[in-house]
């Protein structure tokens, strides 16, 4: 039984010092835009997730009932449990709000290359801002993040688009309401399905082929001024979509974007600008997606607030840096290591280690009879700085001998000054 649950992931020490790593740039991002850091649950009603969403997650749970006989799910994603949090506290928060997580999501899906049954997702959102002016703010933490960890718009865009092109296109079509809907998961995964397919299944929506036709090419416009073109200088969405690039350009971030009208995201509570991040090499699935969600507290019976965020999965991302060699060789953030020779001298290095530990520093302490060579051995392997050695001689003399293991000078330290 040495195999996990499939599609799941064992960290070990080293793997968790690239986690910590990673979402240390996750949180420094989010912070040094304003944002603050929530939580919730792993557990949810399933209640919350079952309801209208677009794509078909209730397919994808991980869900049980109780010893109470309560539905209960693992949560896919974190959105709706941020949405049940501010519908609690309705009108008692100060907006905007701008919030921040680091969740682990579950979902019940076939396992591939950068997705697997359990990810960690960084969920960044902003609630209470009706202008694009939020949306452009995300543009700028993810921007922020991509530069903090070796990343340019070299090797990834960010692909942005609005709802609302194809509530323009699709309105100008007769298609409204489920059909809108339905039709929205359906073209939002025209990048990983044939097109044949894509047609047959609007077809089976009731749309003709005309309509069909119509659709595929709006969404295969690839610049603004094709989109404008297409939809008229008076469109709202093109509008909209205008102000949004230009305020990321005075965050000098513009050279990240472009349009493409093919983004439009699965989910049904999108409302308006939406984006995912891919590689220039188009290599991986999307990094991270999100977008403009203005009416998702309605679909759960609360009053709507215009609302913003994205997700960002863990394991996409890694995939890249990986791949680009931008993973840092970390060590094991051990200081020193403490060794002491022979089992007379072991409380005495337990006294030298607390010393250390105490004025902060990070003290691996051997703690059995070894030789000195493991000793010198093991201080390498994990990353040490220092080799603190208690031995016979020096320390009848109240002094410690101490090594750094860079350079391999060697210095004889009284303990008071050990630091």
């Amino acid at each position: 039984m040495t195999q996990g649950v499939r599609g799941t992931r064992d960290f070990y020490p080293e793997d968790m010092r690239v986690r910590n790593w990673l979402f240390e740039r996750f949180h420094e991002a989010a912070l040094s835009h304003g944002f603050e850091e929530y939580d919730a649950p792993l557990l949810e009603n399933e209640e919350l997730y079952t309801r209208k969403s677009g794509e078909d997650i209730s397919q994808q749970l991980y869900n049980f009932e109780d010893k109470g006989g309560r539905k209960l799910a693992l949560r896919p994603e974190m959105t709706p449990s941020l949405a049940r949090m501010v519908m609690a506290r309705s009108g008692a928060l100060a907006l905007p709000i701008k919030w921040y997580s680091i969740p682990q999501c579950w979902r019940y899906e076939r396992t591939q290359r950068g997705r697997g049954r359990e990810h960690y997702q960084w969920n960044v959102d902003i609630w209470g801002m009706e202008g694009v002016e939020a949306d452009a703010e995300l543009i700028s933490v993810l921007v922020h993040f991509f530069k903090s960890v070796g990343l340019s718009s070299d090797d990834l865009v960010i692909r942005v688009s609005s709802r609302k092109v194809l509530e323009e296109v699709l309105g100008s079509l007769g298609i409204a309401g489920d059909d809108f809907s339905k039709t929205c998961v359906i073209v939002d995964k025209m990048d990983r399905l044939p097109p044949d397919v894509i047609e047959a299944q609007l077809q089976d929506l009731g749309i003709s082929p005309e309509s069909v036709a119509q659709i595929q090419k709006i969404l295969g416009i690839g610049d603004l001024a094709g989109i404008e073109d297409a939809l008229g200088s008076g469109s709202d969405a093109i509008t909209e979509i205008q102000s949004l690039f230009s305020l990321v350009e005075s965050y000098g971030a513009g050279g990240w974007m472009e349009f493409d009208a093919s983004i439009v995201r699965g989910l049904a509570y999108y409302t308006g600008p939406v984006f995912e991040v891919q590689d220039r090499a188009g290599e991986l699935r999307a990094i991270c997606g999100g977008g403009r969600y203005d009416r998702l507290l309605g679909t759960l019976g609360g009053k709507d607030l215009p609302a913003t965020g994205f997700g960002f999965g863990d394991m996409v991302v890694m995939e890249l840096l990986e791949a680009k060699g931008l993973v840092p060789d970390l060590s094991t953030g051990n200081s020193d290591v403490v060794f002491g020779m022979g089992p007379e001298l072991r409380g005495a290095a337990m006294t030298v280690a607390s010393t250390l530990r105490s004025k902060g520093r990070n003290a691996d302490l051997v703690l059995e009879d070894k030789r000195m060579k493991w000793v010198f051995r093991h201080a390498e392997r994990i990353g040490a700085e220092r080799l603190v050695m208690v031995l016979p001689d020096e320390w009848a003399k109240g002094i410690v001998k101490v090594k750094v293991l860079e350079t391999g000078e060697e210095s004889e330290v009284s303990l008071d000054s050990l630091c």
